[in-house]
């Protein structure tokens, strides 16, 4: 996930404080939109119609077609967010009521998504649900599968294959658009992030140098995916 803090700042004399938060609203506003957006809440802090003492800007997106979209323009500052650290899952994971999974099988499996957590939770911990419904949901159909299969069994095994220079354009502007990778990863310099960056590898959550599956549930869905398209 991506993260995109415009700015904070206070106005003398003025009273009221704003905060507006923004999640995963381009696909809803549509691409072609979202720089616009995004511009117009910056103008909303550098140039006020109303007084107020303070106002924060904080635009979160999922989604590598947005970040690029916005990215590519001077007055955007992008700071990406990744999943929860190890130690913070582990306190969201205990807040959750009833039975469930033991907690390694729910890291390995989330990754540190919170989302993925309470999908996880929502489905009864039964995993396989949950990956079958983000098959669905991407729209991973044989068809698909079938015409990028040689890449994508290599991406399941380590995300860092689509890195490689014979990989198709296209498929990796699919992979985004389907919101499946985060490619072109940043520098784990942690300046670079908002919260600790992920680690350089982590081949066991589908973490790479420069590519990584959102979550392991979607690089399992794309496992999935594969194996359902071989065998019809």
């Amino acid at each position: 996930m991506g993260h995109l803090r415009l700015r904070e700042e206070g106005v003398e004399g003025a009273q009221d404080e704003i905060a507006v938060i923004a999640d995963d609203v381009f696909q809803a506003i549509g691409l072609d939109k979202a720089a616009a957006y995004v511009k117009g809440l910056l103008n909303t802090i550098e140039h006020p119609v109303y007084d107020y003492e303070n106002i924060v800007v904080l635009v979160a997106t999922s989604e590598g077609v947005s970040r690029r979209e916005i990215g590519r323009h001077f007055w955007a500052e992008l700071r990406p967010m990744w999943n929860m650290p190890k130690e913070g899952f582990h306190q969201l994971y205990d807040k959750m009521p009833g039975p469930k999974l033991p907690f390694e099988e729910a890291w390995r499996w989330a990754g540190g998504n919170p989302r993925m957590l309470g999908r996880l939770h929502t489905a009864g911990w039964a995993a396989e649900r949950v990956v079958g419904d983000v098959l669905r949901e991407k729209g991973l159909t044989a068809e698909f599968v079938r015409r990028w299969r040689r890449w994508l069994e290599e991406a399941v095994e380590d995300p860092e294959a689509l890195w490689a220079g014979d990989v198709p354009e296209e498929l990796v502007r699919e992979l985004e658009a389907r919101n499946l990778v985060v490619y072109n990863m940043y520098d784990r310099d942690p300046y670079f992030w908002m919260d600790q960056p992920p680690p350089e590898r982590d081949p066991e959550l589908g973490i790479g140098k420069n590519a990584a599956w959102q979550t392991p549930i979607h690089r399992e869905a794309v496992r999935r995916a594969l194996r359902e398209a071989a065998s019809s």
